[in-house]
């Protein structure tokens, strides 16, 4: 146990959990955006609320929402402390050569990007997993998105941090997979192609409904 506990708490040891927990919230990302899609239904949001209703009722689901958000604040906790046990060591090679020939721009605001993103979730998941699981809000959980996303400058916030986590998510899938030695030349275009799914495709797809309501309440189409 105290070896396990060492390497979990060195460098290489935290950025595997990095890496892990971020697959394992990227794998959350894409089945969040499988059931959202069929926002896009044309039967006024019943299927999405027939989704919805098994995902807040089913007994399978909440020791999932437990573990989604413990891999959460793992991930958060563990970023911190990378950034934070770094910084010194970013500073002098900073000094020496500059901090954009030495990384990529998603590489230099990780923090910055998972800062807001966080911001992001809390707001999110108050605007409709609390207020659709601990409140009676008389509404289903499509007019309840409906609503929300008619709102001009709730939506510019909403796609503006979409457009962070789509940062977040470019250095975090190519970091990740380079921890995991698989970055390798040989697999390097296909894993960069593979992150283009992560931090832009999923993004604009979120992006995409905001978008959709705004539209429809503009045009009087719900």
């Amino acid at each position: 146990m105290n070896r396990l506990t060492s390497f979990l708490t060195s460098s290489v040891g935290r950025k595997l959990l990095m890496g892990l927990t971020g697959f394992f919230l990227g794998s959350f990302l894409i089945v969040h955006l499988t059931i959202n899609l069929f926002l896009f239904a044309s039967d006024e949001g019943r299927t999405f609320d027939t989704y919805s209703e098994f995902m807040a009722s089913h007994p399978l689901i909440r020791p999932l929402e437990i573990l989604l958000f413990a891999g959460f604040l793992l991930h958060m906790v563990v970023g911190i402390w990378l950034w934070w046990t770094n910084r010194d060591v970013r500073r002098e090679r900073y000094a020496v050569s500059g901090a954009s020939e030495n990384s990529a721009l998603s590489s230099r605001i990780m923090f910055v990007t998972g800062t807001i993103v966080l911001v992001f979730l809390v707001v999110h998941i108050n605007t409709f997993f609390i207020q659709s699981r601990f409140f009676s809000t008389g509404k289903t959980m499509y007019e309840l998105v409906s609503e929300t996303f008619a709102n001009p400058w709730g939506d510019a916030f909403y796609l503006a941090a979409l457009v962070f986590l789509g940062y977040h998510l470019k250095h975090g899938v190519q970091s990740a997979f380079q921890t995991f030695g698989l970055r390798v030349h040989s697999y390097r275009t296909l894993i960069d192609w593979l992150a283009v799914i992560f931090w832009l495709l999923i993004p604009v797809a979120f992006a995409s409904m905001p978008l959709y309501f705004l539209w429809a309440h503009l045009t009087g189409g719900h």
